[in-house]
C-alpha cells in the first residue's frame, strides 16, 4: 500500500510512471532473473530507515493457458494454422461478426461458447474445427493444451524489460534515504552482466531539478551582481551588498531547521528569492551611507577620519526606520504564508521560512557589518595627509 494524495499519485505517475516518491526500476534482458533481482532487492531496501512498505513486481506471476498446434496432425486433417487459430478466437475470446444499430447506439455483435464449454482445458479440447470438406475435428486432435507461468505484464523502458520496485516512505526526505538506500543495494546485491538499476520516482524530478538548479544559482548571483553594478558603477559597493547573501543563508537555515523542514525544490525556491531580498536590503542600507558621505564630502566637512565616521553613522543609524521598514514590509507579507494551514501550505511554507529566517539575519548583519566595510573601504581614498 502506498498511502499518497490521489493527485499527487496521478502527476507522478505521469511524469515517471512511478506512483510512490521512491522507485527502482530494474532493467535486464530475462524476466525471470529481473523478478529475482527485484524480489532481492525488496528484501534488502525494507532494511533502510524511514520506510513505510516496499512491493516488488512480479513479472512472472501470470497463469496461462498455452494451446500450442500441432502442424503434422493439423496437416493430416488438411487444416490450415489459421482455420485453427479462427475457431480458438472464437470460441474462447470471441469474435465480432456483425454490428446492430438502435437509434444513435451501436453495438458490435460478439459470439463465442457458452462458459461452461470454455471454462476448463477439457471442454476446450472439444471445441470443433470444420475441415474444408464439412468434417469435425476436435481441437485436442491437432493441437495440446497446457499451464504455464509466464509474465502479467511485461514493462519496457528504452527498448529494455523492466521491473519496478516501489517504496513509499514515512518521516525522511527523498534525497536522504535514495543514498543510504543505494549503499545498501550497492554492499547486498550484485547485479550479473546486461542488468542496471534506475532511481527514478521524485528521485528522479529531484534529480533534473538539481542538474537545472547548478545552472540557475550562480546565474542568479552573477545577474544580481551585474543589476548591482550597473547601478553602484564600483565593483566594491557591489561586492559589499553581495557579503549579505551568506548573511541571509545563515537565518535561512536556521529557521527551516527549526520547523523540521528537509530540502525540496521549494526550499531551493526560497533561497533564490532570498538573495534578492537579502540584496535590496544591502542596497539600501549602502545608499544611505554613499548619501551621507557624499553630502559631507560636498560640503567640506570631511577632512579626518573621525569625520568620516561621523558620516557613516549618520547614515547607518539616522536611517534605521526605512530600512526596517523595507525588511518588515516584507517579512509581514510572508508571515500569513508561512503561518497558514491548508492546500499547498506545506509547499508555500517551505519556500516563505527562508525568505523570512533569512531576512531577519540578513538585516541584523547588514546594519552592523556593511557600515565597517564601508568605513575600511571610503578610510583608504582618504588623503594621506588627512589620515
Amino acid at each position: 500500500n502506498a498511502w499518497t494524495m490521489p493527485i499527487k499519485t496521478r502527476i507522478d505517475m505521469l511524469s515517471t510512471g512511478i506512483k510512490t516518491p521512491v522507485g527502482i526500476k530494474v532493467m535486464g534482458p530475462n524476466l525471470d532473473s529481473l523478478n529475482a533481482i527485484a524480489q532481492r532487492i525488496e528484501t534488502v531496501v525494507k532494511k533502510t530507515e524511514g520506510v513505510r512498505s516496499v512491493y516488488a513486481e512480479r513479472v512472472t506471476g501470470g497463469n496461462y493457458l498455452d494451446i500450442e498446434i500441432d502442424r503434422y496432425r493439423a496437416a493430416g486433417y488438411g487444416l490450415k494454422i489459421d482455420d485453427i487459430q479462427n475457431v480458438i478466437k472464437s470460441a474462447v475470446g470471441g469474435m465480432n461478426i456483425a454490428r446492430t444499430i438502435e437509434g444513435l447506439e451501436r453495438y458490435p455483435i460478439n459470439v463465442r461458447y457458452p462458459r461452461e464449454l470454455r471454462d476448463n482445458p477439457e471442454a476446450i479440447k472439444k471445441a470443433l474445427v470444420y475441415t474444408s470438406d464439412g468434417r469435425a475435428v476436435p481441437l485436442g486432435h491437432v493441437a495440446d493444451l497446457k499451464f504455464s507461468k509466464g509474465a502479467a505484464m511485461i514493462k519496457s523502458e528504452n527498448s529494455r524489460p523492466t521491473a519496478w520496485v516501489y517504496v513509499d516512505l514515512s518521516n525522511i526526505d527523498v534525497g536522504t534515504y535514495v543514498q543510504n538506500a543505494q549503499e545498501l543495494v550497492a554492499e547486498n546485491i550484485t547485479l550479473p552482466a546486461g542488468y542496471s538499476i534506475v532511481w527514478s520516482g521524485q528521485y528522479e524530478n529531484m534529480m533534473e531539478v538539481a542538474e537545472r538548479l547548478r545552472i540557475i544559482v550562480p546565474l542568479t548571483i552573477l545577474v544580481i551582481f551585474l543589476l548591482l553594478y550597473l547601478h553602484f558603477k564600483s565593483f566594491t559597493n557591489s561586492l559589499i551588498v553581495m557579503l549579505s547573501l551568506p548573511f541571509a543563508l545563515v537565518g535561512g537555515i536556521w529557521l527551516f531547521y527549526m520547523f523540521g523542514f528537509n530540502t525540496s525544490v521549494a526550499v531551493y525556491v526560497g533561497f533564490i528569492a532570498l538573495a534578492g531580498l537579502a540584496a535590496e536590503t544591502g542596497v539600501v542600507m549602502l545608499v544611505y551611507l554613499e548619501e551621507a558621505v557624499n553630502r559631507y564630502r560636498i560640503s567640506g566637512k570631511l577632512k579626518s577620519i573621525i569625520d568620516l565616521r561621523s558620516a557613516i553613522i549618520e547614515g547607518a543609524v539616522e536611517r534605521v526606520r526605512p530600512k526596517l521598514m523595507t525588511v518588515a514590509t516584507t517579512i509581514i507579507a510572508l508571515l500569513p504564508i508561512m503561518l497558514g494551514h491548508g492546500t499547498g501550505s506545506e509547499v508555500m511554507q517551505r519556500i516563505a521560512a527562508p525568505m523570512v529566517g533569512g531576512l531577519i539575519s540578513s538585516t541584523i548583519l547588514t546594519l552592523i557589518l556593511v557600515p565597517v566595510l564601508y568605513f575600511i573601504i571610503e578610510q583608504r581614498k582618504l588623503p594621506a595627509a588627512v589620515k
